[in-house]
């Protein structure tokens, strides 16, 4: 099966397809005839106007070689794939100095399909909720004595997709394999290759979910429709309540990073990726999109998957999240509130030296916005303003009467 889906890939026309072109020929068309939230319709014209002429640019010329360019400006909608990159690159660089030279983990904590349509109308509070909950039950596991008895440092990350872009919501930790004793005296060394039982963290997981679930009903926190209609009375969502609780609910760890290095690639992996990537499109031809996706239950396979344009932007836009979530967060010792502190005295009991400024690393040449890439000895220099063609990030709301 893995060899003949690489060999369908390869024979697809090597024309580098974009999700942007993808919304450029359909967006119009999904929105005029669906109900969309004003989140996705932003993400929709976000999309198709980044890097085009819609949004203004500018020409530049290098003063080495003298090559001129045009360079439009990017939408920075962040479920855009195209401005996610050198978002990512600069977020991994400030993270630099926050490592610490110990084993971190890696542990992904996951809400059953069952909630899927109740996250679907209620995204703000089912995704606060886990990130709250898993946060809450690392940091119980590692102020135990029994385990390590002091703060740990969590950062998480929110991802709602799975290979298909099905909705699959889970959110992935990077987890310092030691912690920060509670009186700030010494450093208390994990054990090199195993962080907290599994078993345990998912039972305790399930309890602290549910229960901030049932809170979150009680408080008339939840939203019911469409199909989750049944949910709203106290008897069909205790009756939910008792399914989940009846449900083995998933807490994966895998095994601990190699070094700083390692976890840095990680984080490159999954701090601002997307639904899907540019990379993974494969053609969009007579209203099919396909796209490679690794199939986990084949050894990992890369296959290819054909969607309806339609169903494929349904998909898609399951994922956009509500405006001004933050999906990326900050728990223990890299809570925002004392993380400075925490990790210069985390440094001091580890003997470890304080890293370089970021600020004085020479950006990497293909990370660097103004090196020209013809000569790689000039640099580009702003010539001519080009004006936006349009105002699109904001447009009225299409009419679905």
């Amino acid at each position: 099966m893995c060899a003949v889906a690489a060999q369908a890939t390869a024979a697809i026309a090597s024309i580098r397809l974009t999700l942007a072109d993808i919304v450029r020929a359909h967006g119009d068309t999904y929105r005029r005839t669906h109900r969309l939230a004003r989140v996705k319709t932003r993400a929709l014209c976000a999309i198709a106007a980044c890097r085009t002429a819609l949004l203004g640019g500018r020409r530049e010329t290098c003063d080495h070689c003298g090559a001129t360019r045009i360079t439009y400006n990017s939408c920075r909608n962040r479920h855009c794939p195209t401005c996610q990159s050198r978002a990512s690159a600069r977020w991994i660089e400030a993270r630099r100095a926050e490592l610490l030279p110990i084993p971190y983990f890696h542990v992904v904590f996951t809400v059953p399909h069952a909630l899927n349509a109740l996250a679907q109308g209620n995204p703000r509070v089912i995704y606060a909720l886990l990130f709250r909950t898993a946060a809450e039950t690392l940091l119980t596991f590692g102020r135990d004595p029994r385990h390590l008895g002091g703060t740990i440092g969590i950062t998480a990350v929110l991802h709602t997709w799975g290979q298909t872009l099905t909705h699959h919501v889970h959110v992935h930790c990077l987890v310092t394999g030691g912690a920060l004793a509670c009186d700030r005296t010494h450093w208390i060394r994990g054990r090199g290759s195993f962080l907290f039982p599994v078993k345990a963290l998912s039972v305790v997981f399930r309890a602290k979910y549910l229960a901030g679930l049932q809170r979150a009903f009680n408080a008339g926190q939840l939203t019911f429709a469409a199909g989750t209609g049944p949910l709203a009375s106290p008897v069909g969502f205790a009756a939910l309540v008792t399914q989940l609780r009846a449900t083995p609910w998933v807490v994966y760890a895998k095994r601990p990073f190699a070094g700083p290095t390692q976890v840095l690639q990680y984080l490159g992996r999954y701090t601002h990726r997307i639904a899907i990537s540019n990379a993974r499109l494969v053609s969009h031809t007579d209203g099919v999109v396909r796209f490679r996706w690794k199939d986990y239950a084949d050894r990992g396979c890369m296959k290819v998957m054909a969607l309806g344009v339609e169903e494929f932007l349904r998909r898609f836009l399951v994922h956009v999240l509500p405006r001004g979530f933050v999906r990326i967060r900050h728990f223990g010792l890299l809570a925002n509130r004392q993380r400075r502190p925490a990790i210069i005295r985390a440094r001091q009991l580890l003997g470890a030296p304080t890293p370089e400024a970021t600020a004085d690393r020479e950006p990497a040449a293909d990370l660097d916005p103004i090196r020209c890439p013809v000569c790689r000895q000039g640099h580009w220099h702003v010539v001519e303003i080009l004006r936006s063609l349009a105002s699109v990030l904001a447009p009225a709301a299409p009419d679905t009467s």
